[in-house]
């Protein structure tokens, strides 16, 4: 899980988002500063001529360098609760994200524990396919010797053969098998393909001390309670929700309050009538500062229908977001029934495997007796084997299994750990 977690690309995205989401909310809470802007112009050169006696023609030619500084303020009194309205949003938004990366998280430990217990379940089948595979070895040795000293027909020592090489068979398919889910678990958790995996194993104790018994009643209030997907689907529906009311404020005015200083200077100026004095640069800019105060109503009467259609579109999916908190609400129970009637059906299950695998046991034990002193055909006993193979590879299917639905349950509730 911790490799995982560490290489995931969707928890990854899911982090990006999170942090997405923090800087909208820091853009909200800053629509009710007032903004500020500086601006400071130069120009090197102003060349303007204008008739100082248009009845002579004579031009009066003026050169001049300046210089022009502008601070100005702006701030937003009233925009018809817009900027309450997004910044009511964004909090939504930033809480839905943050459950939405706790789920994605629960996403990657659930995927990686499900191929994890199907790696430990191979290398088992795989194991009990070389077992069976020796067995066949030995038998088909016996069978042999049996053979020449005229204890047993050639026809089962040549059945012995091809069983044989059908367990071998059987053994390549297991190794190709674990191979493909062992893949499956490098690409979960994000390694180099070609480096060696280990998977540690797990005590069957380990698996089989789980509880029993469990009140789907009770799971499913407490998956409504601890589903961090549904938690994110309420905050993303009040999100959409206060969208509404930041859509229909265009339906009001807009009051602004501005605030102006602004200053220039000439260190050079010059006339064809000659080069008038000026004080220093410095003198020029404090003598000539100015100021200004406005306050600015703005109110658009008829836009096109276009608020109308904002507004619109924002109910939409404000009510199409409640139809998916619901539907997510509902198919939650439905999930965790499903996943309580599976985990309850697995130890049933242990238990008839188990049953079936000692009858197996015994079984093969008795035609194997009776086959070795000639009192049993070929086909009883390889029907007797076949049978306690499929026994011990069910039983095996059948512990995993529960380990699996464990997984499942967990993951259903929203009580995975991923620590």
């Amino acid at each position: 899980m911790e490799i995982a977690l560490q290489n995931s690309s969707s928890v990854k995205k899911a982090e990006n988002t999170v942090r997405l989401q923090g800087a909208d909310l820091l853009k909200s809470y800053g629509q009710f500063l007032p903004k500020v802007s500086v601006s400071a112009g130069y120009t090197p050169l102003s060349v303007s001529r204008v008739y100082s006696n248009p009845a002579s023609g004579s031009v009066l030619t003026t050169r001049n360098e300046n210089v022009d500084l502008n601070l100005t303020t702006s701030l937003n009194l009233f925009n018809g609760f817009k900027d309450y309205a997004s910044l009511q949003s964004a909090i939504n938004l930033r809480e839905a994200s943050g459950f939405s990366l706790f789920r994605a998280r629960q996403t990657i430990a659930y995927d990686v524990t499900q191929s994890y217990y199907q790696v430990l379940l191979d290398t088992e089948l795989l194991k009990i396919a070389r077992e069976n595979l020796l067995s066949s070895q030995d038998q088909l040795q016996l069978t042999e010797r049996q053979y020449e000293i005229g204890l047993k027909p050639v026809t089962d020592y040549y059945q012995q053969q091809a069983e044989t090489a059908n367990d071998e068979l059987s053994v390549i398919r297991a190794e190709n098998t674990l191979r493909s889910s062992t893949l499956e678990l490098v690409r979960k958790l994000r390694i180099d393909h070609t480096e060696e995996v280990a998977v540690a194993e797990i005590p069957i104790d380990a698996l089989t001390s789980l509880p029993s018994s469990v009140d789907p009643d009770s799971l499913v209030t407490l998956g409504l309670a601890n589903r961090t997907d549904l938690q994110s689907a309420v905050f993303s529906t009040e999100a959409a929700k206060w969208d509404v009311t930041s859509a229909s404020s265009q339906r009001y005015p807009t009051l602004d309050l501005a605030f102006s200083l602004n200053t220039l200077g000439y260190p050079y100026y010059e006339t064809t009538a000659g080069n008038p004095h000026y004080p220093p640069l410095s003198d020029q800019l404090s003598d000539l500062l100015g100021y200004s105060l406005s306050i600015t109503l703005n109110w658009t009467l008829f836009d096109g229908f276009l608020t109308r259609y904002n507004v619109e579109q924002a109910k939409v999916n404000y009510l199409n977001e409640e139809l998916d908190t619901a539907d997510l609400e509902h198919d939650i129970a439905i999930d965790i029934q499903l996943a309580v009637d599976n985990y309850s059906a697995a130890f049933t299950e242990i238990e008839t495997a188990k049953q079936g695998l000692r009858a197996a046991e015994k079984a093969y034990e008795t035609v194997k007796k009776k086959y070795d002193l000639g009192s049993a055909g070929f086909v009883e006993a390889s029907t007797a084997k076949a049978t306690l193979v499929s026994a011990r590879s069910e039983y095996s299917q059948a512990i995993y299994n529960l380990a699996l639905q464990k997984n499942i349950l967990d993951f259903a509730t929203g009580i995975l750990t991923v620590e």
